[in-house]
């Protein structure tokens, strides 16, 4: 399918520097989606996140824009990440759950 290109991120929990793998699950028209899911639960709701040329969003799994770039990422873009969901649901959610019992997540067809 693609080249693994998982991302690393730093991220602070109570004031420790962490690096996370942001596991690439998709990538189609510009848009690079991942996911993943700390055991801990600090991220209890199933979301993803999304990137399009340095601008990155965060969706739940049920469409809603929780944060990130929502002003500058492309209202076009987000409307084909929204539809890409929307036809992947059950494996974003299947994906979520393996993430979440640190498992590794499948690649998913990218939107086409």
């Amino acid at each position: 399918r693609f080249a693994s290109m998982d991302f690393f991120k730093r991220i602070w929990y109570n004031g420790i520097a962490e690096v996370i793998t942001l596991p690439t699950i998709s990538m189609f028209y510009g848009i690079i989606v991942y996911m993943y899911a700390e055991a801990n639960g600090k991220h209890y709701l199933p979301h993803l996140h999304a990137e399009y040329q340095g601008k990155e969003i965060e969706v739940s799994l049920d469409g809603e824009v929780l944060g990130g770039d929502t002003k500058s990422f492309p209202p076009k873009k987000l409307r084909m990440l929204l539809t890409w969901m929307d036809i992947h649901e059950e494996d974003l959610r299947a994906n979520w759950d393996l993430l979440s019992k640190n498992m590794p997540a499948f690649k998913i067809d990218p939107l086409k």
